[in-house]
């Protein structure tokens, strides 16, 4: 019994070991032109892109995002929205009970 399970343990040693070697040459595996690359994909660049232009800022607009009588309506339905929220977030007041209501023991 016990040799059965050391077999078993050196058969998956040796799987995991196998599985982490090919895992790290997966990245030239995919750079073989039968292997990783399909025929309609473009080409690579030759040399690695530079740094993102951070700096470059887009055209100003000459319109509005947007127009004030939208804003305007947006505006006044988040405040009803608000609102309306904080009525139903209140919780009621309990009605007070009279003198008369009140059990004494």
């Amino acid at each position: 019994m016990p040799a059965d399970r050391t077999i078993n343990l050196w058969a998956m040693t040796a799987t995991v070991a196998s599985v982490l070697a090919l895992g790290g040459c997966s990245s030239q595996i995919a750079d073989m032109p039968g292997l990783g690359l399909p025929a309609d994909a473009p080409e690579r660049p030759k040399e690695a892109g530079g740094y993102l232009p951070v700096h470059d800022l887009p055209p100003e607009r000459h319109e509005e995002a947007i127009k004030p009588a939208e804003l305007a309506k947006i505006q006044s339905e988040l405040t009803a929205a608000r609102d309306r929220q904080a009525v139903a977030s209140t919780p009621a007041k309990p009605a007070k009970k009279s003198p008369a209501e009140i059990k004494t023991p």
